[in-house]
């Protein structure tokens, strides 16, 4: 192996195809249309810059792609270790990387690496590859304009590679100088690394290596799912490790490098192919599941890696053209996808194919890129959030080339765009903004209550908040997708480095409870959305507090946030035992402002005592159980409009005098009218007729689909609203209210 992969290539060969130049503008700015205006006169010939055939055509590819044992991969890791790093990084271990072996090693390392990119994990990474394509747009959506490619795609990829990886931010600098290096090394194969460069990218490369080899060695025992643990815990029939610790070092390097750059120059190139195709991005707005099919046309027409390359292991001929054994062969994929033999219309960017997969990006046969089920999730992920977002997004320059010039993978190094910073408020009113965070404290906060801190993974500030607010949780499923369970946010406003909620385990509850009891963990990631609220604390003079068991969870919020306005306040706090009601400590300071009820000592709380007597400039909120609040909003019935407010855990019982019957609904921004059906909801419409609604609990009980009334007259069957809103409609709850008896039509400000 190590002789064939050193065999000298021939000095010329023949026929040559004039006019092709890899390393010109023409070959950047479209790498397929470049090799196609000579793929009919020379579909294989002979390029003397890389002293190798390029064979274009996709039959001649798949042969080439096909047969390992006549078309090795050796030659892709001939890589020359300086000789000061040989000790370490032996010549041999270099031979190992997945893209340069053949079976049987690349048989066994693949099978251990591909157990870390399965395709059920990467859609369970989903939400949180959304959740953190939200936060890096937070960072830069008011600019109006940014270098696309490096504050968006490749931050995207790296904190994604980050989060399979297992690895925290502290090896984020790392990891990105790792990638660079590693593809300076796989190039060095092929067009050598000029000296001090040679000695500057190894020498880090391999003090990267070394960093990698302790982590794993660390993990030698886990049973957590990253990457780097599933590789390092994996072992043969006979209980030995599968892998060596360098060896997956060198995977992970590997990983480090494929795994962000590629991704992250398609869903550039897929902002340039929209910009020139305006029609498909609107089918994409209107259609959010058509994103995967725009991230397989982008890659269909200008793959990541425009080249793969082989060595024949014995004399062959494709397309009539003889190659000897020990010639170098590239594979032009870039060719291969537009090939007229096989693609209707080549050249047409139409995210409507019929089999939108049918393309050589990821190659083909047992080198199949392993990590093409991540790069299809968050590829399609990344664009859809960027459009949501920004929708106004566009290239400055459609026709800029700048390029770090390698034939093999030409990496566009900046993408300059801009948008309307009208999009940012626009799109607040369609997206569900996320965050990735990690719990960073949980404590027991009483019997059957767990309070968890949750933290940004590297220490930034969280989205404010004001007392009353919850926040989405994502919750893990194990293999179905995560549940989203809405908890309120506790403790101090004014703190924003974390968000601190309380879950009471509901043995009878849906399975959200009990799941971050079971699964949330120090050290766990978990999406959660942004803070919505919709049980804000109006300002008065003073506030009485009525709290049932986990309904405390809001209302320690609003203590603070009273004692800091200066308001007066009093807090009647009920449960079913002293020992099951959470955060008493947190209470005994306040102690005579506090009556605590614990129904096994005191019985239940005294509400005609407390509540009969109409108090003067006090708000009351409540919080807890469906009965409670029935209850106090009974014996509030004779106090002034508006002097109550309550957050629901469960939705308000529905009290119908009248089946429900049809009506039209007009979402005003498209004019499009649809029938609401008698079982259906307004947000089931509005889903069906593409116009934009986000939404949560679809019990109305979050508050997300809250929607503008234009014309028409709601019945109002949702748990947010307060009755002076409900009576005025200037706004509805989709997912649950209706038009009024009566009114045939409604028109909605979407």
């Amino acid at each position: 192996m190590t002789e064939l992969r050193h065999a000298p290539a021939p000095v010329t060969g023949c026929p040559v195809a004039h006019g092709f130049d890899a390393l010109g503008d023409d070959y950047y700015r479209d790498p397929a249309g470049h090799l196609a205006r000579v793929r009919d006169e020379t579909p294989v010939f002979w390029y003397p810059h890389l002293g190798a055939w390029i064979v274009t055509r996709r039959a001649d590819c798949l042969e080439v792609l096909s047969d390992w044992r006549t078309y090795s991969s050796a030659a892709n890791s001939a890589a020359d270790v300086p000789e000061r790093y040989r000790e370490i990084y032996p010549p041999d271990l270099v031979a190992k990387m997945i893209v340069g072996q053949d079976p049987p090693g690349h048989t066994e390392a693949r099978s251990v690496a591909q157990r870390g990119f399965v395709r059920e994990r990467m859609d369970r990474l989903q939400p949180e590859i959304e959740a953190r394509a939200h936060r890096i747009i937070d960072r830069f959506e008011n600019d109006g304009a940014a270098n696309l490619l490096e504050q968006y795609s490749l931050e995207l990829t790296t904190q994604t590679i980050m989060a399979l990886l297992g690895l925290g931010h502290e090896y984020e600098d790392l990891i990105r100088q790792l990638r660079d290096d590693l593809f300076a090394v796989l190039s060095s194969a092929h067009e050598p690394l000029p000296e001090p460069r040679r000695s500057e990218v190894w020498d880090r490369f391999v003090q990267a290596n070394l960093v990698l080899r302790e982590i794993i060695d660390d993990r030698r025992e886990s049973d957590a799912d990253d990457v780097i643990s599933v590789m390092a815990s994996a072992r043969r029939d006979d209980g030995s490790y599968a892998l060596p610790t360098p060896q997956i070092a060198l995977h992970v390097s590997e990983f480090a490098a494929a795994g962000t750059d590629t991704t992250a120059q398609a869903m550039t190139n897929a902002v340039l192919f929209l910009a020139g195709h305006p029609e498909a991005l609107q089918d994409a707005l209107a259609e959010p599941e058509l994103w995967p099919r725009v991230f397989e046309e982008t890659v269909r027409r200008r793959p990541s890696s425009t080249f793969t390359s082989r060595r024949a292991t014995r004399d062959v001929e494709l397309s009539g053209v003889r190659i000897a054994e020990g010639d170098m062969i590239w594979v032009a994929l870039a060719s291969a996808n537009t090939d007229p033999a096989h693609v209707e219309r080549p050249f047409a960017f139409d995210i409507h194919r019929p089999d939108p997969t049918d393309h050589l990006a990821f190659t083909a046969g047992r080198h199949t890129c392993l990590g093409n089920p991540l790069a299809r999730v968050q590829g399609a992920t990344g664009l859809r959030v960027l459009f949501e977002r920004l929708p106004s997004l566009r290239p400055d320059d459609v026709e800029e080339l700048d390029f770090l010039r390698m034939v093999l993978l030409p990496v566009r190094r900046s993408l300059q765009v801009h948008w309307d910073v009208a999009d940012v408020a626009r799109s607040r009113e369609r997206t569900v903004r996320t965050l990735e965070l990690v719990v960073a404290d949980r404590t027991e906060a009483s019997d059957g209550v767990v309070a968890l801190t949750l933290r940004h993974p590297d220490g930034r500030e969280l989205p404010p908040w004001k007392a009353g607010a919850h926040v989405d949780v994502h919750v893990p499923a194990g293999e179905h997708a995560p549940l989203v369970r809405q908890y309120s946010v506790s403790a101090d406003p004014r703190d924003r480095t974390g968000y601190r909620i309380g879950v009471l385990r509901e043995p009878a509850g849906r399975g959200g409870s009990a799941a971050v009891h079971d699964a949330l963990r120090p050290g766990s990631r978990v999406t959660v959305s942004w803070p919505r609220n919709n049980f804000r604390l109006a300002p008065a003079a003073r506030y009485l507090f009525v709290a049932g068991g986990i309904g405390i969870t809001p209302i320690l919020a609003m203590i603070r946030e009273a004692q800091h306005a200066g308001a007066g306040w009093e807090l009647v706090y009920g449960g079913r035992t002293r020992s099951s009601m959470a955060f008493l400590d947190e209470l005994d300071r306040h102690r005579n402002r506090v009556t605590l009820v614990p129904q096994d000592e005191s019985g239940q709380i005294d509400l005609p005592g407390l509540l009969d007597e109409v108090r003067d400039s006090t708000l009351v909120y409540a919080c807890g159980p469906e009965s409670l609040l029935q209850a106090v909003e009974e014996h509030t019935a004779h106090w002034p409009k508006d002097s109550l407010r309550l957050e629901r855990f469960a939705p308000k019982p529905v009290r119908r005098t009248a089946p429900d019957t049809p009506f039209e609904v007009e979402f005003a921004r498209t004019g499009t009218v649809v029938e609401v059906g008698a079982e259906e909801t307004v947000l089931d419409a509005a889903e069906r007729a593409g116009a934009p609604a986000v939404s949560s609990c679809r019990t109305g009980t979050c508050g997300t689909c809250e929607t503008a009334v234009l014309a028409g007259r709601a019945e109002h069957r949702d748990s947010i609203l307060t009755p002076s809103e409900q009576e005025a409609g200037a706004t509805m709850l989709i997912c649950i209210s209706r038009a009024a008896p009566g009114c045939p039509r409604l028109v909605l400000d979407r």
